[in-house]
C-alpha cells in the first residue's frame, strides 16, 4: 500500500491527465522514430516529399474550414442560444449551393493536375534528369543493382563489380542508382523512404527504379507489402558513402571472399527469417537473368528460352516428354501444399547448350544509352513538345495530298 500522501496526490490528479500520464512511455518512444518520408536524404525523395505535402495542402483547404465550421454550427445554433436565426423551412441557397460544389472541384483540379504531372515525372522506370536541385544529372552511366526478394531476406547484386550482399546495401552519394528487381516466389515491395518511393519486385518480371543519395548516413530500407511470415524481420540497411568509401567497401567485400553461384542461390532461397547481412565476392553473372527466367535450377528451361521455341512454332513431338523431376519448388518450400499440375513437381528440360544459353542473356542484356529529358517545362509523360496542336504529324505533305486528291484546302 503506498503511503496516504501520496495516493492523496494520485486522487487529485485529473483523469484525462491520468490517462496522458500513462501513455507518456508510449510518446517517449515515439519521438525517437526519424522521419524519413518527410526529411528524406535524396533528389527523388524530396520531390515526392514536396508532392505529398503540396497534395496535402490543397486538400486542407477544403478540410480546415469543414471542421472550423462545424465547431462553430454546433456553439452558434447550440439549444441555449435564442438569438441564433431559426428557419425550418429554408432549402436552398444558389450561393450556398455554388460554393460548396465550385470550391471542391477546383481543388480536384489542381489536385488531379499536381498529382498526374508530378507523378509521372517521378516514374520510377524514367532516369534521373537532376542529382539534386542544383545539380543537372551528368552523362555517367548509373550503378547497377540488381534486386532479388527472397525468403525473407533481399538479395543485391552488382554486376558490374562482381559482387553480392544479403541484408546489406551500399552506394555512392551523388551518383544515380537503377536498381532492376524481380522477386522468387511471392510480390514484395522494395522501399527506402529517403532514397526514393516504394517499387514492387514481381517472380518471372522486372521492374526498374531508380534513386540517388545527396547525403552519406546509413538509412533503413524494408519490404513494405506482407509476404509471410517471416514479412517484419526483411529489413535491411542502406550505407550512403562518398565514392573513396565505396570503393573500400567493395574492396572490403572482395577481400572478404565467398561465391554466389546457383547451388548457393538455391541454397539462400530457402525460406529463413532475421537473416544477418552477408556477403560474396564472386557473382555468376547469369544468376540474376536465371532467376528473372526461373531457370537458377540445372538443366531447367527458361521463360526466354520457351517463348524463342514457341515463337518459331514449338518443339514439336519433341517436346512432349522433355520434362524431369523437379529438385525443388518454391511453392511447397513456403508451406503452400502440392502443386496445382501434381503431386510429384516436374519442370521442362531445357534445350539450349551454355553456349545459347550465354548467347541468349547477353542480348537480353543488351541496352541503349540512357537518354535523359529535359524537365523544364514540365510535361505529364516527359515527351518532347509537339510540333504542332495536333501532334507529330507531317502537316505539309497533308495539304499536299488533300490539295492534290479534292483540290481543296482541308478543314482542320
Amino acid at each position: 500500500m503506498p503511503p496516504t500522501g501520496e495516493v492523496t496526490a494520485l486522487m487529485r490528479i485529473p483523469f484525462p491527465l491520468a490517462r496522458l500520464t500513462a501513455l507518456a512511455p508510449i510518446f517517449l518512444a515515439l519521438g525517437a522514430c526519424k522521419m524519413e518520408v518527410l526529411k528524406p536524404s535524396g533528389y527523388i525523395a524530396e520531390r515526392q516529399k514536396d508532392l505529398l505535402l503540396a497534395s496535402t495542402g490543397l486538400m486542407m483547404l477544403i478540410i480546415i474550414p469543414v471542421m472550423v465550421l462545424i465547431v462553430w454550427f454546433s456553439w452558434r445554433y447550440r439549444a441555449s442560444n435564442r438569438q441564433a436565426t431559426y428557419a425550418p423551412d429554408w432549402d436552398h441557397s444558389t450561393k450556398f449551393e455554388l460554393v460548396i460544389w465550385a470550391a471542391p472541384l477546383l481543388i480536384i483540379i489542381c489536385l488531379g493536375a499536381l498529382t498526374w504531372v508530378g507523378t509521372h515525372l517521378l516514374d520510377p522506370f524514367r532516369p534521373l534528369d537532376r542529382l539534386s536541385a542544383s545539380e543537372p544529372a551528368p552523362d555517367q552511366k548509373p550503378l547497377q543493382v540488381e534486386v532479388v526478394a527472397l525468403d525473407w531476406k533481399w538479395l543485391f547484386i552488382y554486376p558490374e563489380q562482381g559482387v553480392a550482399t544479403v541484408n546489406d546495401l551500399a552506394v555512392p552519394v551523388n551518383r544515380e542508382i537503377e536498381f532492376t528487381l524481380t522477386s522468387s516466389t511471392v510480390m514484395n515491395a522494395f522501399y527506402i523512404p529517403a532514397m526514393a518511393g516504394m517499387i514492387y519486385a514481381m517472380p518471372a518480371m522486372e521492374t526498374k527504379l531508380h534513386g540517388v543519395f545527396n547525403e552519406t548516413g546509413d538509412y533503413q530500407g524494408l519490404a513494405s507489402h506482407y509476404s509471410g511470415h517471416g514479412f517484419s524481420g526483411m529489413r535491411f540497411k542502406t550505407h550512403a558513402l562518398d565514392e573513396a568509401a565505396f570503393d573500400a567497401w567493395l574492396d572490403e567485400t572482395r577481400a572478404a571472399g565467398g561465391t554466389l553461384d546457383r547451388a548457393k542461390y538455391l541454397e539462400l532461397e530457402k525460406p529463413s527469417e532475421n537473416v544477418k547481412p552477408m556477403s560474396f565476392a564472386q557473382v555468376d553473372p547469369e544468376l540474376f537473368d536465371r532467376a528473372v527466367n526461373m531457370c537458377v535450377e540445372q538443366g531447367k528451361m527458361c521463360m526466354a528460352e520457351m517463348a524463342a521455341l514457341d515463337k518459331q512454332g514449338g518443339t514439336g513431338l519433341a517436346g512432349t516428354m522433355n520434362t524431369g523431376a523437379l529438385t525443388r519448388d518454391a511453392s511447397i518450400r513456403r508451406g503452400s501444399g502440392i502443386a496445382v499440375l501434381g503431386s510429384a513437381p516436374f519442370q521442362v528440360n531445357s534445350f539450349c547448350t551454355p553456349e545459347d544459353s550465354e548467347k541468349m542473356f547477353a542480348e537480353m542484356r543488351s541496352t541503349q544509352p540512357v537518354t535523359r529529358n529535359d524537365p523544364a517545362p514540365m510535361r505529364g509523360l516527359a515527351l518532347p513538345r509537339p510540333d504542332n496542336r495536333l501532334g507529330i504529324i507531317d502537316m505539309p505533305r497533308i495539304i499536299q495530298d488533300a490539295r492534290r486528291d479534292n483540290a481543296v484546302e482541308p478543314k482542320l
